[in-house]
C-alpha cells in the first residue's frame, strides 16, 4: 500500500459526538507506525493516535478526516495548509517548534534499543555503555524522527540507516540486515513480541525522553499551523479535558498495555 497517498475515504472520517459538527479538520498522520498510527486494507486509520484524534474531534465538535503520508513530510504539508493538525506520535522538540506550533503534550514516551540477544550491551546498566557498544554497528531508525538525531548526537560512530516506515525497518532487522534498531519503547516492545525471534532482545536500559528534551522533545503533541493560535488554544483545552477524564489513559492502555498519558501537562 502507498502510504503517501492521501486517503479521504469514508472509513477515515471521524464524526463528532454532536449530530451536526460546527467545523471540519483534516489531520495529517503517517499510518505506518504501529501501534500509534496504522492504516488497514480498507483505508481505515487505527491506533492510539486515531483514538486520540477521534476523541479530540468530538470535544471540538468537529468532523475530521485523516490524511496519510510519510512522517517526514507532515510538517511541510501542515505549513502548506494541506491539513489543519498533525496527530502522529510526533515529539514536541525545539527544532520542530520553529516551524509549527505544538499543543500541550498529551503523552510521554521513552525509547529503547533492540539488539542481538547475545550482545554484551543488552544488560548494560547505562545509556553511555550502550552508545559505546553500538559504535561501528548499523542501527535502524525511522527517518524524520527524533531518534536518528539523538543517536547521531550520542553515538557519532554508529552507522545510522533511515527508513521511511517502522515496518520497513523491522523487516530488515528480522532479516538480519541490521545490528539493531532504536525507536519508541511501545513500538519496539510490540514488534519484538510479534517477531518471536530469540536472536534479538530489548536492552535493559531505557532511554528516558526527559533525559534530553532538546533532542528527544517534551512529549507527544498535536502539531498546529504557526498562524492558528485560536485552534491551538482549543486543542490545548480539549486535550487537558481528555487527560483529566481518563480518555487518553484508556486509549493508551488499549494499545500499549501501559498508561503514557501526560498528567503533568495540565496541572
Amino acid at each position: 500500500m502507498n502510504f503517501k497517498k492521501t486517503l479521504l475515504g469514508a472509513g477515515l472520517v471521524l464524526m463528532s459526538a454532536a449530530s451536526v459538527a460546527a467545523t471540519s479538520y483534516k489531520i495529517g498522520t503517517e499510518g505506518g507506525y504501529p501501534p500509534w498510527s496504522m492504516v488497514d486494507a480498507a483505508g481505515t486509520v487505527t491506533g492510539f493516535d486515531a483514538d486520540v484524534g477521534a476523541a479530540l474531534c468530538a470535544k471540538l465538535n468537529a468532523d475530521c478526516q485523516f490524511v496519510v503520508q510519510s512522517f517526514d513530510s507532515l510538517i511541510p504539508s501542515l505549513s502548506a495548509n494541506r491539513f489543519d493538525l498533525i496527530i502522529s506520535g510526533m515529539s514536541y522538540t525545539p527544532e520542530r517548534a520553529k516551524r509549527v506550533n505544538f499543543s500541550t503534550p498529551y503523552a510521554v514516551e521513552d525509547a529503547i534499543f533492540i539488539l542481538k540477544a547475545d550482545s554484551e550491551i543488552i544488560k548494560a546498566d547505562s545509556a553511555e555503555a550502550i552508545f559505546a557498544g553500538v559504535a561501528g554497528k548499523t542501527i535502524g531508525v525511522q527517518g524524520g524522527t527524533t531518534h536518528g538525531a539523538y543517536l547521531a548526537k550520542m553515538a557519532p560512530k554508529v552507522k545510522i540507516k533511515d527508513y521511511e516506515t517502522l515496518d520497513q525497518m523491522q523487516i530488515d532487522l528480522d532479516a538480519g540486515r541490521l545490528d539493531g534498531t532504536f525507536a519508541d519503547l511501545t513500538s519496539q516492545s510490540r514488534f519484538l513480541k510479534q517477531m518471536n525471534n530469540a536472536d534479538f532482545a530489548l536492552t535493559d536500559t531505557v532511554i528516558k525522553g526527559s533525559s534530553d528534551p532538546e533532542t528527544l522533545g517534551y512529549g507527544i503533541a498535536v502539531g498546529i499551523h504557526k498562524d492558528n493560535a485560536e485552534l491551538k488554544q482549543k486543542v490545548d483545552n480539549a486535550l487537558c479535558e481528555l487527560i483529566k477524564d481518563g480518555t487518553v489513559k484508556s486509549a493508551s492502555e488499549k494499545w500499549f498495555d501501559i498508561d503514557i498519558a501526560n498528567y503533568d501537562a495540565c496541572k
